[in-house]
């Protein structure tokens, strides 16, 4: 997923990648279904938001929360998000939706192809150099054993938790390691009758035999079952359940996991490892790490595939810019330093769910606090020499509750809902190719300072866009006459402070700081 995403990302820049996947196509097991409103923003930057929303009605109820059950047929033990989108109206023009990763991955390489990507299936790494101009690496063709050379100025590796990338370069995974040797079921089994009006799209169960939770497809005919830990989580064996599991033994926890002896129907059952690590660095000379290969963790808060997905966001820009010569080669640099600190944070927060909702028994004492999901998603706080910080005080945390970033460099540029054209228009919506001057209604001065300076688009609230609400200033923590610069991340680079006056030289130099010039 963070290797097409980075090959989308790219497209929409005008870069046309290489993609080497050894696998014959996308992925084939129904992992990854919960995406946060971040990647949902991501996907409508990139275009493909309506059709993944589409997709997902398919399969899911678009608002399904998250509990937990002693079985699907026994009692609910709690409710950790009754609906998902509860409060994100003001936040966001996107929602939270359940997707499966076979169902997205298509749609990201049709868009990816789309865009210019140059996607082949059946292709592997055999090895890489590096070199100070760039990379050059030997590809094999999985079905014909054929290899060939290619050059590229950098390397993205996205392959995965084991990464071979990753341990070539010699960088470490820090954090909790292995947690267990979980198992996913998959299966078909008509488990309507115990549907009993939930619209619950993952379901958390605890009893006496398991620990894990389910994901069930509209309808309740299919799904997948996650088991963490089966028996007695003393015994070294109930976490290390894929050591050990049978046909017999899936087919026994389902009825278990169900509550009901019913006919089920096993299809797979895929064994993985629980972890929680985060990579010592994003980067080695010319070669980037992104999604698994740079952060892997537990699936609780479906934090994994998100990450990957705002990874690629991040980083596609700047190698854009750098390998168009529109900006230095430090702002590769600033990739490491803005995202490795947010991926050991969403480590923290993914092994806090997993011990809480299903892990008890590896002690709380120790747990990073949990925070909302809502802030973790529009929260996340970047800094780098890509960020030129203003006068607002830092406390050096790596996120701001929804709603009081009020436009802070470094921070996920606020929503607003404004006009343009007599039409409604995020300023999301405004970002995602460039970077992005927006001025306040007395700000016509820096609209007009902006005009000269390349790179920058130039927009002002009250001229180009109307503010029918007046919210724009006050959302973004500026004077009426004041304005903020937003990279094409969706991420605030510069605020004009109030003693700050409106010049092209104050922006050249703003912007030629902020590409690492």
């Amino acid at each position: 997923m963070g290797g097409l995403s980075t090959a989308m990302l790219l497209g929409s820049h005008g870069v046309k990648p290489l993609v080497v996947e050894r696998h014959g196509n996308t992925a084939i097991h129904p992992r990854a279904a919960h995406f946060q409103l971040r990647t949902l923003e991501v996907f409508r930057a990139a275009g493909i938001e309506d059709v993944v929303e589409r997709k997902s009605q398919e399969q899911y109820d678009s608002d399904g929360g998250i509990a937990a059950v002693e079985s699907l047929a026994g009692n609910e033990i709690a409710k950790y998000i009754p609906s998902l989108n509860a409060g994100v109206k003001e936040h966001t023009p996107t929602r939270r939706l359940f997707l499966t990763q076979d169902a997205l991955e298509p749609i990201l390489a049709e868009r990816a192809r789309e865009l210019g990507a140059d996607l082949r299936y059946g292709t592997e790494l055999v090895s890489f150099e590096q070199s100070d101009d760039g990379v050059t690496a030997t590809l094999r063709d999985t079905a014909s054993g054929e290899e060939r050379t290619v050059q590229a100025e950098y390397m993205v590796a996205c392959d995965g938790w084991r990464s071979p990338v990753r341990e070539a370069l010699g960088i470490q995974m820090l954090g909790h390691g292995l947690i267990s040797n979980s198992v996913t079921i998959y299966f078909h089994a008509d488990c309507a009758p115990f549907e009993r009006g939930r619209t619950e799209a993952v379901l958390y169960v605890f009893n006496d035999e398991l620990s894990g939770f389910f994901r069930l497809d509209r309808g309740w005919k299919s799904g997948f079952l996650v088991i963490n830990t089966a028996g007695d989580t003393s015994k070294p064996e109930a976490t290390n359940v894929s050591e050990w599991i049978t046909e017999e033994d899936a087919v026994r926890f389902l009825h278990s996991a169900i509550g009901a002896e019913i006919p089920v129907e096993v299809g797979h059952v895929a064994h993985w490892k629980a972890m929680a690590d985060v990579a010592s660095s994003f980067q080695g000379g010319r070669v980037l790490i992104a999604g698994d290969a740079a952060h892997t963790m537990p699936p609780n808060g479906g934090f994994g595939g998100n990450t990957a997905v705002q990874d690629a966001f991040n980083l596609a820009w700047k190698l854009a810019y750098v390998v168009g010569g529109r900006a230095g080669s430090g702002l590769i640099d600033t990739y490491d330093a803005e995202r490795r600190p947010i991926g050991g944070q969403m480590i923290e927060q993914a092994y806090t769910r997993y011990v809480t909702r299903t892990a008890p028994y590896l002690g709380t004492d120790n747990l990073v606090p949990f925070i909302d999901d809502l802030t973790l998603e529009i929260g996340q706080i970047y800094r780098s020499p890509a960020v030129l910080p203003d006068d607002a005080a830092d406390g050096g945390e790596q996120f701001a509750p929804a709603g009081e970033a009020r436009g802070r460099p470094g921070t996920r540029a606020p929503h607003v809902w404004l006009e343009r054209d007599g039409q409604k228009v995020s300023t999301i919506d405004l970002f995602g190719r460039g970077f992005v001057l927006l001025a306040g209604p007395d700000g016509a001065d820096w609209r007009a300072a902006a005009d000269p300076v390349d790179e920058l688009e130039a927009e002002q609230v009250g001229a180009t866009l109307g503010d029918p609400d007046g919210a724009f200033a006050d959302a973004y923590g500026i004077s009426p006459s004041g304005a903020v610069i937003v990279r094409p991340d969706g991420h605030v680079a510069w605020r004009a402070g109030r003693d700050i006056a409106a010049s092209t030289e104050t922006l050249e130099r703003a912007m030629s700081a902020l590409l690492c010039r």
